[in-house]
């Protein structure tokens, strides 16, 4: 964008806007200052003034900052959960003259198919001491647009959108913007501890339990001695992608291996896969208490293979008395695809490791497990013990060695 065009379009800023935490009533305030601290932190490399006005937040630039800078800052804050659009906007002066040489301006710098699109003006007026109402100020915003560029006006499905917002000390002007990720704030809901193994599944639920608010840290499951650490790089860098939806998150890894050669030397080969999936909640939940986690969280997925029919399921809950959370529980593998590949995640959990979860693995497992006949494996294995040796072996790996 050239010099003369910023100089008519004023200065760049970031405009923010709130989902559901418009909606909190009296907390609405604490889901705010949350997600005001967490636009903070993921922009911290950044100078930015936040703002917040009428379920608006305005991050305010340095004067002189270039149009590249206030995009990064716009794709990097379109990754905080808690937000439904952000768009790259100018401040302008409060007179109808500087709004519409802005608009018209703003119009010339899109490329050329968005030049000759059916558009419309949409006008705010939060300030009600400007001159001219929202509808006054569509007319002639759009009237010399029409005029300077001969485009077509499509107030019902415009392919350009023309957004005018008069606050109390300036106007905002902008085109659409990037969706946000929508939800609640990190933070917000408490924190839990997702059972992170390198597949598809487990960074989806993960993701999707951040957009509900929650902080969320990771415990993988290592097949060690058995395996080599390929799977803890995988976990490693499935969080790493995670990471930037949050922020300062931490993964643990629990060697594994013996104890899944304890379970399949128990002789009851079927019920091998429901035994490990129990040994692995109760250690979890042991590590959840200590690092005061109030739920697990897994990538279980109704049906989605044979261990995860509901009586297996209800058979895994029983093992813990921390809630469970499963929230890809009623998506098929199609949609937990799609959103994985959305958030970036898929290309990564489709490399080749060796999954601690498929070791030793019977070549059928139990679809109707009984819970009595898991607890006689237990009792032999001590269960109770040995989570607290697995929980005791744990190894933290945190982001900022990499």
């Amino acid at each position: 964008m050239s010099v003369t065009a910023m100089s008519a379009l004023g200065e760049p800023c970031v405009l923010l806007k709130l989902g559901e935490v418009v909606l909190k009533g009296r907390n609405r305030e604490l889901f705010e200052s949350r997600l005001r601290a967490n636009i903070k932190a993921a922009l911290k490399e950044f100078t930015v003034d936040i703002r917040q006005r009428h379920g608006v937040i305005a991050l305010f630039l340095p004067k002189g900052t270039g149009v590249d800078v206030a995009e990064a800052v716009a794709r990097r804050v379109s990754e905080v959960p808690g937000l439904v659009r952000v768009n790259l906007a100018w401040r302008v002066a409060k007179t109808p003259e500087a709004v519409t040489e802005a608009a018209v301006e703003l119009i010339k710098e899109r490329d050329e198919v968005a030049r000759k699109a059916r558009f419309a003006v949409r006008s705010r007026r939060r300030d009600k001491r400007f001159p001219l109402r929202s509808n006054e100020l569509d007319r002639l915003v759009g009237g010399t647009i029409n005029d300077t560029y001969g485009l077509p006006v499509d107030l019902k499905n415009p392919e350009l959108t023309v957004y005018i917002e008069v606050d109390r000390d300036e106007v905002f002007v902008f085109t659409d913007g990037l969706p946000g990720q929508g939800g609640l704030p990190v933070g917000s809901s408490g924190r839990a501890l997702v059972l992170m193994s390198g597949g598809i599944d487990s960074p989806v639920a993960a993701y999707r339990m951040m957009r509900r608010g929650l902080r969320v840290d990771f415990l993988h499951f290592s097949g060690i001695p058995f395996t080599t650490s390929e799977s803890i790089y995988k976990a490693y860098a499935l969080v790493r992608r995670l990471d930037r939806f949050q922020g300062r998150s931490r993964m643990w890894v629990v060697p594994f291996g013996k104890a899944q050669q304890s379970i399949k030397a128990s002789g009851q080969d079927r019920l091998a896969v429901i035994a490990q999936r129990r040994l692995m909640l109760k250690t979890a939940e042991e590590v959840a208490h200590r690092i005061h986690a109030e739920a697990l969280v897994t990538g279980d997925s109704l049906g989605q293979v044979s261990s995860q029919t509901l009586t297996n399921i209800t058979a895994q809950d029983h093992a813990v008395d921390l809630p469970i959370l499963r929230p890809l529980i009623g998506l098929d593998k199609t949609e937990i695809m799609a959103e994985a590949r959305r958030i970036g995640t898929l290309e990564i959990s489709e490399l080749p490791d060796e999954d601690c979860c498929t070791l030793l693995a019977p070549r059928s497992a139990e679809t109707r497990a009984k819970i009595e006949d898991l607890k006689q494996i237990e009792k032999r294995l001590d269960a109770e013990e040995l989570a607290v040796q697995l929980a005791d072996s744990l190894q933290e790996y945190k982001l900022e060695d990499a």
